[in-house]
């Protein structure tokens, strides 16, 4: 195939293709990452590294230049033009009690947020692990994380929004009738932020995830500490639509020892609720 082609990596010489020798030349090694790879187009990368599951080394890392069947939390989908954001999943064989995985999702949500600190980008994560992109110029939601499990392996999708312009974003998801409008999509590019070199973008994540996998690992109290700060839902009126049509509407006060979001109602009483009781979280 010819690179310049209609369908080459460098068609849009904005958007270059992601440097793979160099990217594992910079994250590869031991206390880091134990494989890169790079591809230059795949329907999703969760799905890749779950089908590898039972081979893949723990900290093997895969990234698509073009992801045209992502998955997000219940079956959503997200897809993004050639080259102009990152898709990337990590395999894990976390040494923990599964009954701690609920905490990855949610620390790989901070881990963004620490990368686009370093981008001059304020964001903040809606419970449990959306990025919101905050203040002047185009807030919304930047990056969407997955996580899947298979056996003694734990995948961590991300999907972060980085060069794309305001017409190649998709429409704000519809939530349930009467609720608030979502926040719409933005990016990195729309957000201002002082890199969209894609390269860069990644190496600040995947710096940032080992950064606080390693925490996890050795002080989950204070890995909690980090999410509660960055978590924006904490403290807000909100409306949890459950499966089956049922909906709940109170405060949401804190993130309890299991990820789960505990929202205080109108009467007083207290409820946990996990990502899988959910379907539409909005705020009121």
């Amino acid at each position: 195939m010819d690179p310049a082609g209609a369908d080459g990596p460098w068609t849009d010489l904005e958007r270059p293709p992601l440097r793979a020798p160099a990217l594992r030349r910079a994250l590869v090694g031991p206390g880091a990452w134990a494989a890169l790879e790079v591809v230059a187009r795949t329907g999703s990368t969760n799905a890749d590294l779950l089908a590898r599951s039972a081979d893949a080394a723990d900290r093997t890392v895969l990234v698509a230049d073009h992801q045209d069947a992502g998955r997000g939390r219940l079956g959503r989908t997200w897809t993004s033009p050639p080259r102009a954001g990152l898709a990337v999943s990590v395999l894990l064989r976390p040494a923990a009690d599964p009954e701690r995985w609920s905490w990855l999702p949610l620390l790989t949500g901070v881990a963004v947020v620490d990368a686009l600190g370093g981008l001059g980008v304020d964001a903040g994560l809606k419970w449990p692990n959306d990025v919101l992109v905050r203040g002047p110029g185009r807030a919304g939601k930047v990056c969407g994380v997955l996580a899947e499990v298979r056996g003694d392996a734990v995948v961590l999708g991300a999907g972060l929004n980085v060069a794309q312009r305001a017409e190649e974003l998709p429409q704000p998801a519809a939530g349930p009738p009467g609720s608030p409008a979502a926040l719409p999509p933005t990016s990195l590019a729309l957000a201002g932020a002082r890199s969209t070199d894609r390269d860069t973008v990644l190496r600040r994540y995947l710096r940032a995830l080992r950064a606080r996998l390693d925490e996890w690992s050795t002080d989950p109290a204070a890995t909690a500490a980090a999410y509660r700060c960055a978590c924006l839902t904490l403290g807000a009126p909100v409306r949890a639509h459950l499966p089956g049509g049922d909906a709940l509407t109170g405060t949401a006060e804190d993130v309890d020892a299991a990820g789960r979001l505990v929202v205080r109602g109108s009467g007083g009483a207290r409820t946990s609720l996990s990502a899988a009781d959910v379907v539409h979280l909005r705020g009121l």
